[in-house]
């Protein structure tokens, strides 16, 4: 069986965004209990990532690291039509994926204790994302 859904997040500027929620309740949907899912976000700026889910620290860290290896107005770079942002935003998504594939076992996604799932916002302004969400497998 597979279950497909679009999911939009609204985003507030860079940074990450916990959509685990949305995933377990696509999952529900799906009534898929042993299977795989899998991400795909339809976009060049923003990604999708595996992350600890208990100490925001962990994502603030990310965040200053990534920040320090793709500097945002780098003059090094010439795709600028959208701004300072705008080459660091697909880097940083490249760096960090556009797709993610998930267990589920025993109904639920099979996420370890302290992970969770981000949409990972790499520019300033806010944006609409769609993430793909597809859950194949047996019920």
């Amino acid at each position: 069986m597979v279950y497909q859904d679009k999911v939009r997040i609204i985003t507030e500027g860079r940074g990450t965004y916990d959509i685990t929620d949305c995933l377990q309740k696509a999952r529900q949907a799906s009534a898929i209990r042993t299977g795989l899912c899998n991400l795909f976000i339809h976009h060049t700026s923003a990604s999708l990532v595996l992350c600890e889910n208990a100490d925001p620290d962990v994502r603030r860290d990310l965040e200053t690291w990534l920040q320090k290896q793709v500097v945002d107005g780098d003059r090094d770079f010439t795709h600028t039509t959208e701004g300072d942002d705008d080459m660091p935003a697909h880097i940083r998504s490249i760096i960090t994926g556009c797709s993610l594939t998930l267990p589920v076992s025993d109904g639920r996604l099979a996420l370890g204790t302290w992970q969770g799932v981000y949409l990972y916002e790499h520019r300033f302004a806010s944006h609409s994302r769609t993430v793909t969400i597809t859950i194949y497998g047996d019920q």
